[in-house]
């Protein structure tokens, strides 16, 4: 971890009010140590440690004896222990001190320290807090660099589901046979021939399949027939280190007009996801604090005034960094509720979807802030605001 490091984690240490941010791990479980603190993933840790940054002053690393050297590469004091009650003693810097940990009641996804040793902290005297709010400010929040990558990114994808769909129309034109998994692997190719990667394949989707939200297969996926709604989401990154992903999901019939049924519904969602980007750009010069469980219960209101209340079965976004699935703030009120703040650099996605027993609707669109607005990732592009046709 370089200096500006330190700097910066103690900077987002004063910013959330704490006295210190504790980094703990054993056996590698904690991957958000492990990466914030650049520590090895291959390096033994069978033994507890500890790594302890005030937001004034020098770290204290706890290690074991015998694995002395997992933390050298930090700044800071070091501390050796053998048994469990020179881990306890070893603790006593601590005590008294309100500290940022990885575990909240809430977001599952930080939550890495073990019930265990959160009580073994608490009885030596600290104090234990989320971490989330930290993890945000270091990890969650794109600088001018970043938010390039992420926009080449979001470029990328569109430009994709534009070549994607020129294949669906030209197969629905022809009358060719033409799978869901002819659309997947043409994506991947794509996004192969921009230097783009994905953690996992995109979603094609078509017909009933639309209304799984993460809906797979395996082989060629079924065939689409005439009427069929198709649903992408796609997401991937430069394949260079620090590059952020982009994360968009598209929706279109397999047929030259869509139904009225389906009409309306896309229609009512798209209002919705203008009505929350809207709220979004009103509230945040205010001042007052706009949190992401806050914004996903505005898209909610939105939609159940249409009468769609039963038809949502996720939130409204996610936190978009190195990490598709990110560390910033999620518009989330009713999985894990996200009580953290839009901040300047926070880049999420807005995908509201609706989902019946025939088929699905889903529209994203990627978000970042910047100078204290909202930001639509990839410009205005042309298809950010039509259902696709044949």
């Amino acid at each position: 971890m370089s200096g500006l490091e330190l700097k910066n984690i103690q900077k987002a240490i004063r910013d959330e009010g704490l006295e210190g941010w504790l980094f703990c791990n054993f056996h590698h479980r904690d991957k958000l140590s492990d990466e914030i603190l650049r520590i090895d993933p291959q390096v033994t840790n069978s033994r507890r440690w500890v790594y302890g940054v005030p937001a004034q002053g020098e770290p204290l690393g706890i290690v074991h004896v015998i694995e002395g050297d997992i933390l050298k590469s930090l700044p800071g004091k070091r501390v050796s222990y053998l048994s469990g009650e020179d881990f306890f003693s070893a603790l006593a810097p601590f005590a008294g001190k309100r500290w940022g940990v990885h575990s909240s009641e809430n977001l599952c996804a930080i939550s890495y320290l073990d019930q265990g040793t959160a009580v073994t902290l608490e009885k030596a005297g600290l104090t234990l807090v989320s971490a989330g709010a930290l993890i945000q400010r270091f990890k969650g929040l794109l600088d001018e660099k970043s938010i390039e990558s992420h926009e080449r990114a979001v470029s990328g994808l569109y430009h994709i589901v534009e070549i994607a769909w020129e294949r669906v129309k030209k197969s629905y034109a022809e009358k060719q046979v033409l799978h869901e998994g002819d659309i997947r692997r043409l994506m991947l190719e794509e996004m192969k021939k921009r230097g783009l990667i994905t953690d996992h394949p995109p979603i094609v989707a078509g017909g009933v399949n639309s209304g799984n939200p993460h809906y797979d297969f395996s082989d060629a996926g079924a065939v689409f027939t005439a009427g069929d709604v198709i649903q992408f989401d796609l997401w991937a990154k430069e394949a260079t280190e620090g590059s952020i992903y982009g994360d968009i999901s598209w929706v279109g019939v397999y047929a030259p007009q869509a139904s009225a049924s389906v009409e309306k519904a896309f229609g009512d969602l798209i209002h919705a996801r203008e009505g929350v980007l809207a709220f979004i750009t009103q509230e945040l010069p205010t001042g007052k604090g706009l949190t992401g469980a806050m914004t996903d219960q505005k898209t909610r209101e939105l939609l159940s005034e249409r009468g769609y209340g039963k038809a949502i079965k996720h939130r409204t976004g996610h936190g978009i960094d190195t990490e598709c699935h990110g560390s910033g703030v999620n518009i989330d009120s009713v999985e894990f509720p996200d009580s953290r703040l839009l901040l300047e650099g926070s880049c999420f996605s807005l995908e509201p979807g609706i989902y019946f027993s025939d088929f699905g609707l889903r529209t994203e669109i990627d978000v970042f802030i910047r100078q204290g607005k909202p930001v639509v990732s990839g410009g205005a592009h042309p298809r950010q605001f039509n259902l696709l046709t044949c």
